[in-house]
């Protein structure tokens, strides 16, 4: 029985994964990135890449363990806990932030340098084109085995041709001979933020499934088989993602002066690639834009709309679930892309944490038993900060209560890094090891 890939196959496997993860945020977060760390975007690019390239590996390998199912991590916390993880984690990287966003940075970068400046800002045209694109992601979704045909073979390899010729040209030809002025106070930090938005630790844990059923769908039955090659298919992915991040880091970084003021990181790469490589660099980006979130909304509806079909137990069809989202993502992305950019941080924040722990406790279960008591601890420390820092992201202070955390020891510096939430749930896997111990609770399972 075939348990193996060849490597055209494993290739094909690996591009379609990078194509599903290289959409909207991928493209305009990194130049922006750049653009603001100026000479310190090599420190800000290493924060950039812990969160947008080592975490979705990490999320993958996860994923893979577990048997593909973002539901199955979660059921080692617990089945309430599973089922509430999943959904926000499926609405935000679906119907309400990410497949929009992919909409919405299309018509940002792919159309509206191409239209007229009252065109540009009219309703009546962003919504016409929000029927096309989502038109064309049901006709693509509606036969989603194929995946890997239309993309890993076709539309990915088309993809990287056109952004490579932007990297390289602006490698050879920097737009500028100095560093953008630095506004960054902490590059680092502001680094590993901006990898939360770009959401792909979350996709991570989406995509597991659509990955398991294309590999499965090539002959692959036995389970750890499957697994390897969907952790080798992340490789791919990542590697790729890493890349390209450094080169549009850099663009945003030497871009210095020349292109002006820029109101979100569509508009910023847009005006680099108009002074690359003038009408033709601009038709290129379009282009390369368009596919990119083109083939992300199609892997995140996916998937989407099969995880809320089995949540139902297929009493609402995946072709019903289907319809939905995409009618829900059409209203949200007409509301624009700076909006949607404002909504996604504070449920980034307040997710991010918790699937980090999540992952690394699920890559590490076999150290420390797979005791319940230690992933539920490490799960309510990291939320007892996440949350916090999430409703401080929407406008809500808790100026008191913070305070006092930074007078503990490293809560300080941690919570200034972002990172404020490692100290509290490292404390909840601490307890939860102890109290498994002094009560030892059966192995911890997961069924398919």
């Amino acid at each position: 029985m075939k348990q193996v890939l060849s490597l055209k196959e494993l290739m094909a496997v690996g591009l379609m994964t990078f194509a599903l993860f290289l959409g909207a945020g991928n493209i305009i977060f990194p130049p922006t990135l750049g653009h603001d760390a100026g000479p310190a975007m090599w420190t800000a690019i290493v924060g950039f890449l812990i969160t947008g390239v080592g975490l979705p590996l990490l999320g993958v390998a996860a994923v893979a363990s577990a048997g593909g199912n973002v539901r199955l991590m979660g059921n080692r916390v617990n089945p309430i806990f599973s089922v509430i993880f999943s959904v926000l984690t499926y609405l935000s990287i679906g119907p309400l932030l990410a497949i929009p966003r992919t909409g919405a940075v299309a018509f940002e970068i792919g159309i509206a340098p191409f239209l007229s400046p009252d065109a540009k800002t009219s309703a009546v045209v962003l919504f016409l084109y929000s029927i096309v694109f989502f038109a064309l992601t049901f006709w693509l979704c509606m036969n989603p085995g194929k995946l890997v045909d239309r993309f890993g073979k076709v539309i990915t390899p088309i993809m990287i041709v056109l952004l490579a010729t932007l990297l390289i040209r602006g490698a050879m030809y920097p737009l500028s001979g100095e560093y953008a002025p630095p506004t960054l106070d902490n590059p680092f930090s502001k680094g590993f933020l901006e990898g939360y938005n770009t959401m792909d630790t979350l996709a991570a844990l989406v995509f597991g499934i659509v990955i398991a059923n294309t590999v499965r769908e090539r002959g692959i039955t036995e389970r750890g088989a499957q697994a390897r090659i969907i952790i080798q298919s992340g490789i791919i992915a990542v590697t790729c993602l890493g890349l390209l991040y450094v080169g549009l880091t850099y663009l945003g970084a030497t871009s210095g002066h020349v292109v002006g003021p820029y109101e979100n990181g569509g508009e910023l790469i847009t005006l680099m690639a108009r002074q690359l490589l003038g009408s033709v660099g601009l038709f290129l980006l379009s282009l390369a834009v368009t596919f990119a979130c083109l083939t992300t909304c199609v892997g995140l509806i996916t998937s989407s709309a099969e995880f809320f079909s089995n949540l139902t137990n297929n009493r609402l069809s995946y072709r019903l679930v289907l319809s939905v989202l995409i009618l829900f993502s059409l209203i949200i992305m007409n509301f624009g892309l700076s909006t949607i950019l404002k909504i996604s941080v504070p449920l980034l924040v307040m997710l991010y944490p918790v699937a980090i722990v999540l992952i690394i406790l699920t890559l590490t279960n076999n150290l420390f038993g797979g005791r319940k008591a230690v992933y539920t601890g490490g799960v309510i420390g990291a939320a007892c900060i996440s949350i916090i820092d999430g409703l401080a992201a929407a406008g809500f202070t808790f100026p008191a209560f913070t305070e006092t955390l930074q007078q503990l020891p490293l809560m300080g510096e941690l919570m200034a890094q972002g990172l404020g939430w490692i100290v509290p749930a490292l404390i909840g896997i601490i307890i939860g090891g102890i109290i498994s111990t002094i009560t030892p609770p059966s192995r911890q399972t997961v069924t398919e």
